[in-house]
């Protein structure tokens, strides 16, 4: 026994995969792909079995398309934040005016949501950039509380000139045809935007995006306009927004000023800190934990903030990382026994 412990070594499951860096991978065998596949076919299969898993219950149904929304929130936050160098508050500008141009195309020009959730998205992002277009010289804080003004000047606009159904809201806005398609397509959004961004951080764009973030007056040395991809940045992150508007609006059957509530804004922050930033599935994992507490706090009122604050706390100061970072270098701190 003790002569065969002797011919075996333990050995990091992930040895001779990864060549030079981490997006390049060289595999000899299934075992190797599984490993590499088999987190990202967790994360799909896990989001498309959990409709299914509570197709019994109407009310944890609604509570998993708003941690879809919510999700598109935290990933546009995390992508601003961590590979553009904006941090934005402005999450409920995004959802407030993807809201109300769905709404309004809806009710006022008889467009189905099949071409009003696009379009919004479309439109609404273009609406967003251009508003902060003024603001995109801003870094740091400054950018953080001038985006953090819009969605409350935007509320108190439409209820002092009592625009847009003034508090009242859009009334009448259409439904989507059932609860699976609210849910898949929610759901697919999430998947494609997950994936895609990973893809677009890659690429050439991506690494000017990440130069801006790092040294932009070097990016700008370089003949690069620095404001257009700043808000090119911007058009992504509130288009990912307006589309869980648009989504919202249809959900709802109205769109009112409280879908510029703070909410919208604060607890994708907390999802990015909690699930890990600069990671983009770490905020989806971030909204799998919090929009469910904070639904089973309800009941408790404003006491769920002090719950809230307790878990950022403790977050931040035992796991600062987040439960994606955390999770990913423990995985790849698998071993496995092979002879000598």
């Amino acid at each position: 026994m003790e002569a065969v412990m002797q011919s075996r070594r333990k050995e990091r499951v992930d040895r001779g995969i990864k060549v030079r860096t981490d997006g390049v991978y060289a595999v000899s065998s299934w075992r190797e792909i599984t490993y590499l596949v088999a987190p990202r076919l967790l994360l799909i299969g896990g989001l498309v079995f959990l409709p299914l898993m509570f197709s019994a219950v109407p009310y944890w149904q609604k509570v998993l398309s708003i941690i879809c929304i919510y999700s598109l929130l935290a990933i546009s936050f995390d992508f601003l934040a961590h590979f553009v160098g904006l941090v934005s508050l402005g999450g409920a500008l995004y959802i407030g005016i993807g809201a109300y141009t769905a709404a309004l195309l809806n009710t006022h020009l008889g467009l189905p949501p099949i071409l009003t959730i696009p379009l919004a998205t479309i439109l609404g992002g273009g609406i967003c950039t251009l508003l902060l277009w003024p603001c995109l010289p801003l870094r740091g804080v400054y950018f953080a509380i001038v985006s953090l003004m819009f969605p409350l000047l935007a509320a108190r606009v439409i209820e002092a000139l009592d625009i847009f159904g003034g508090t009242d809201g859009i009334l009448g806005v259409a439904g989507l045809p059932n609860k699976w398609v609210e849910m898949y397509v929610l759901l697919g959004a999430v998947l494609i935007i997950l994936f895609g961004l990973r893809r677009l951080v890659n690429e050439d764009v991506g690494l000017v995006f990440r130069g801006v973030k790092d040294n932009d007056q070097a990016v700008k040395a370089s003949g690069i306009n620095i404001i257009t991809f700043k808000a090119l940045g911007v058009f992504i992150a509130s288009a990912m927004g307006c589309l869980g508007g648009a989504m919202l609006s249809h959900l709802y059957m109205w769109a009112g000023i409280s879908q510029f509530a703070l909410d919208f804004s604060i607890i994708p922050i907390a999802a990015t800190v909690v699930g890990g930033g600069g990671t983009l599935a770490g905020p989806v994992l971030g909204c799998l934990l919090l929009v469910p507490i904070s639904e089973l706090l309800r009941d408790f009122g404003t006491l769920r903030i002090a719950v809230y604050a307790v878990i950022l706390c403790a977050f931040i100061v035992f796991k600062s990382e987040g439960l994606m970072v955390y999770g990913s270098r423990k995985y790849q701190q698998f071993e496995r026994w092979v002879q000598i």
